[in-house]
């Protein structure tokens, strides 16, 4: 890792005089298995409940440790900050049958959907608010597939950022393998218009909004600007990721849920 990289990593980290506590829970999902995710408390009542659903394989490695500062994915990185301005948020982890082969061709199927359906009820048992699910990249799969899968205990509405729509073949998956007609709840659609991965591409996003024809709310936000990327474009410190717009983009998202009635 080079020393720029490094240096990157820590100013992405919130400093920890004011950091936010973060619990680690985990709660039974389907027989058997088991879901961990991190929970960080608003600092007063929540206006929501945001599950944040990281991209690539979707492994957080709770089970060996605390979060740290080497995950950039731009949610995970920026759960603190979703936190500060009033919601509950959680950051799950892969379910514990799991360990191998993580999230890869497993966020669009039932098994997922169930998962998610637990974490779902866990938060709405802590605080009687709406749950979103908030998703990036290959994340966008995992909100969107459960919100079209979860007719009832599902999401009260959705945000899909920089969403992979084109298939990638080490993932398997995309949001062609989601019934995006399906979806009954309000959806954010969020991307850069500078993206340059190939498997997210901004000109496709309106094949998306026009999948999503049942949804009694939906808008895309279009972001542009930022920081010179510091990772190739598929990954998070690059336009992909918001780098360097991170504050911007994460105000308009809060700020869309706040104002939306699901």
């Amino acid at each position: 890792m080079t020393r720029r990289l490094v240096l990157v990593l820590l100013l992405l980290v919130p400093a920890t005089a004011s950091a936010l506590e973060e619990t680690i829970r985990t709660i039974p999902s389907r027989p058997g298995v088991t879901e961990s995710f991190v929970v960080i408390k608003p600092p007063r009542a929540p206006a929501a409940s945001l599950v944040l659903f990281m991209g690539g394989r979707g492994a957080l490695g709770l089970q060996r440790a605390p979060l740290g500062p080497r995950n950039t994915n731009f949610l995970v990185r920026s759960r603190q900050r979703f936190a500060e301005r009033g919601f509950l948020v959680a950051v799950p982890d892969v379910p514990s049958d799991r360990s191998g082969d993580a999230l890869v061709r497993f966020r669009t199927g039932a098994e997922h959907a169930t998962d998610v359906r637990a974490l779902i009820a866990a938060l709405r048992a802590e605080a009687a608010v709406p749950v979103w699910l908030v998703g990036t990249s290959m994340g966008s799969v995992s909100a969107a597939s459960v919100a079209a899968r979860l007719s009832e205990d599902g999401p009260d509405g959705i945000v899909l950022t920089s969403s992979v729509m084109g298939m990638s073949r080490e993932m398997g998956e995309s949001l062609q393998d989601v019934a995006l007609d399906r979806i009954r709840v309000p959806v954010l659609v969020v991307h850069h218009r500078d993206d340059g991965c190939p498997a997210s591409r901004y000109a496709d996003t309106s094949w998306a909004m026009r999948r999503l024809s049942a949804t009694p709310k939906k808008e895309l936000l279009t972001f542009s600007g930022g920081d010179a990327p510091q990772s190739p474009a598929c990954e998070p410190l690059a336009p992909h990721g918001y780098f360097g717009i991170e504050e911007r983009v994460i105000e308009a998202i809060t700020a869309w849920i706040t104002a939306a009635k699901p």
